[in-house]
């Protein structure tokens, strides 16, 4: 499903959940997976509230009793160690690194080093690892947002008084689109600037789609302007865009003038045992006009930390570079075709017209070549053919 967030007043975890809760995910459902991460001393409650006249869910977290705050190790542990599915995991990271860069670099410190107060207090945990459940329950692949109202004025916190936008708030949003926004207060916080950088992938109008849910969010604020809603349309794209999904990835890249080039094809085996995506290496010239090579390195968040250790301890960097970025993905399958070598994998991806293509997969060419001692050339021309007709193909699950 594509979703549009409506974020005419704003956003933040708790009209987020709202939203969602409002559109049909169970309170009952949502505290249980929570649960499930070993936070246990919380109870959500949603009440329904209506806003210049508009009803809508607000949800609420009730603490039970005192917690500490919590730094970023914390928290990444807390998400690891917990029973939630990986997707999951991946998009509350995601959120929550994105959060802790911000921080990171506001604060002019390491990213290990920033101490959560707001974003580690339990309600803010609940928004953030509820957020990714909610977008789970509904399977959102892919989200619109229109442009983002900032407000004005200040706003306390465990800092002290802070101008609005946070800055934290704004350097998360750097990039995307925003706009002052009438009204004097904080419109987008911390949670659910991180949220919507995380899992927006356009930031505009509503794209063509056919909407199959709705839902308000109302935030705790009362505003006298406009409602402190939050709207979001559920349903399935109708233009081209819909066979493309997105995600947030890492760039980890270092460049190399001094090393041993018989150690990198090591170097990038040990990397996709890390947990890397992909990794690039490219010649050029560097300083005192030597030659070198550019690792660059594409991995999951989660695996940023591991990807940037390996590169120190394996490689004669001194030093790694790092961001967040996002990507469109087109949607890929993967089938088998049967040849008169037997069955050979092959990699389907769907275009954006919804044209399905198949290539031969590499590994499993080899193997029949080795197999069957036939040049892998003749191989890969043999599954080409066979691609053709799609009476061939068996897609796997």
């Amino acid at each position: 499903m594509h979703a549009y967030f409506d974020c005419f007043s704003g956003i933040s975890g708790d009209m987020f959940l709202g939203a969602f809760v409002d559109m049909g995910v169970p309170i009952d459902w949502l505290q249980k997976r929570i649960h499930g991460i070993g936070l246990e001393k919380f109870d959500i409650v949603a009440r329904d509230v209506k806003k210049n006249g508009i009803g809508a869910k607000q949800v609420t977290v009730i603490e039970k009793g005192h917690s500490h705050p919590r730094n970023y190790g914390d928290i990444v542990r807390l998400i690891d160690d917990g029973a939630l599915s990986d997707k999951v995991k991946k998009a509350s990271m995601d959120i929550f690194s994105r959060i802790a860069e911000a921080e990171a670099k506001v604060h002019r410190c390491e990213i290990e080093d920033v101490h959560f107060h707001e974003v580690g207090a339990v309600d803010s945990i609940v928004d953030i690892v509820g957020a990714a459940l909610c977008l789970d329950y509904f399977n959102i692949e892919s989200s619109t947002s229109s442009p983002l109202p900032l407000g004005s004025g200040f706003v306390d916190c465990a800092h002290g008084k802070l101008p609005i936008p946070a800055p934290a708030t704004l350097e998360i949003l750097n990039g995307i689109p925003v706009y002052g926004g009438s009204s004097d207060g904080e419109q987008v916080t911390p949670t659910g600037a991180g949220i919507i950088a995380s899992i927006a992938r356009e930031f505009g109008p509503i794209p063509p789609m056919k909407i199959e849910r709705i839902g308000y969010g109302s935030g705790s604020r009362e505003t006298c302007d406009t409602p402190n809603l939050l709207r979001v349309f559920a349903g399935v794209r109708t233009d081209a865009q819909s066979q493309v999904t997105g995600d947030a990835v890492c760039v980890v890249e270092t460049n190399i003038d001094d090393m041993n080039p018989e150690l990198y094809g090591y170097v990038m085996e040990k990397l996709f045992q890390e947990g890397a995506l992909d990794v690039c290496l490219i010649p050029g010239t560097m300083k005192k006009n030597r030659p070198g090579t550019k690792i660059e390195v594409l991995c999951p968040p989660e695996k940023k930390d591991a990807v940037a250790a390996c590169l120190l301890a394996e490689t004669s960097t001194i030093g790694v570079r790092y961001q967040w970025v996002q990507r469109d993905i087109l949607k890929r399958f993967k089938a088998t075709v049967k040849t008169r070598f037997g069955e050979i994998q092959v990699k389907c991806v769907q275009g954006p017209s919804g044209h399905r293509r198949c290539t031969p997969e590499f590994d499993s060419c080899r193997k029949v070549a080795q197999e069957k001692n036939v040049p892998l050339a003749e191989i890969y021309d043999v599954v080409t053919g066979a691609v053709q007709d799609e009476n061939l193909l068996t897609f796997m699950d």
